[in-house]
């Protein structure tokens, strides 16, 4: 589908599909290797069905040329944020040369209710006025990337916080860190995506699909995907 829709726009070369949802689960491991198999663990997977539904096309980016150019086509809310830092921290280490260019939802106004999760409407002309608008990312940046990326592994939020200021190369981080932070609550009261979901099924709906809706009405910036916040929502039904 990926090639599809950018071939329609007329935007060339090789999609890789990044197939992960790294805003839940372990995130454990000392190397990459390591790291694919706490992800295949915590998503039940073996380590060869991991390997050929998701490390496959990370090897792309692995194994790329010498002068590749990366295109970094993520959307600004967390789920997407998160596992671009990832991908960064993955071009960062290459020995290659390489350009990296950012490519984010600029044809969204900031109070477009699709704002925070917009490729899957865009128009193949929208998609151009993306990949026109697309951000270079120097050595800098792509260290600040990864900079973001190991706090983020490592659950260590005060050095996220520390790390979120504003940054021409990641708009809105700092909205989309205290996201984050607002996951989880010190004090071990419930976190912000449990309490939005409270306040939808106590007055609104129990039906899922009606609280994912609202769901992503109030909080889209967590960019959720019906698995993620199923399992919120099961959790906060079960101490209803």
């Amino acid at each position: 589908m990926e090639n599809l829709i950018l071939g329609h726009a007329q935007i060339k070369g090789d999609v890789v599909v990044v197939r992960e949802a790294l805003i839940v689960g372990d995130l454990s491991g000392h190397n990459l290797n390591d790291f694919w198999r706490s992800r295949a663990k915590f998503l039940e997977l073996t380590e060869a069905e991991y390997h050929k539904g998701v490390t496959k096309e990370f090897e792309k980016i692995i194994n790329a040329p010498d002068n590749a150019e990366f295109n970094l086509w993520f959307e600004y809310d967390l789920f997407c944020q998160v596992n671009m830092w990832f991908v960064i921290s993955i071009i960062n280490n290459l020995s290659i040369k390489k350009k990296v260019y950012a490519v984010y939802t600029s044809y969204l106004d900031r109070a477009d209710k699709q704002f925070w999760n917009g490729f899957g409407s865009a128009t193949s002309c929208q998609l151009k006025i993306c990949f026109g608008d697309r951000i270079s990312l120097n050595d800098a940046d792509l260290q600040f990337g990864q900079d973001l990326w190991e706090p983020y592994k490592t659950d260590d939020l005060e050095e996220l916080i520390r790390l979120a200021k504003k940054s021409p190369a990641f708009p809105y981080l700092q909205e989309v860190v205290n996201a984050h932070v607002e996951r989880f609550r010190g004090d071990g009261t419930k976190g912000r995506p449990e309490r939005v979901l409270e306040d939808i099924t106590k007055n609104i709906s129990t039906d899922f699909q009606e609280v994912f809706k609202e769901f992503w009405t109030r909080d889209s910036i967590y960019g959720f995907g019906d698995t993620q916040l199923k399992e919120l929502y099961d959790k906060v039904m079960h101490y209803r």
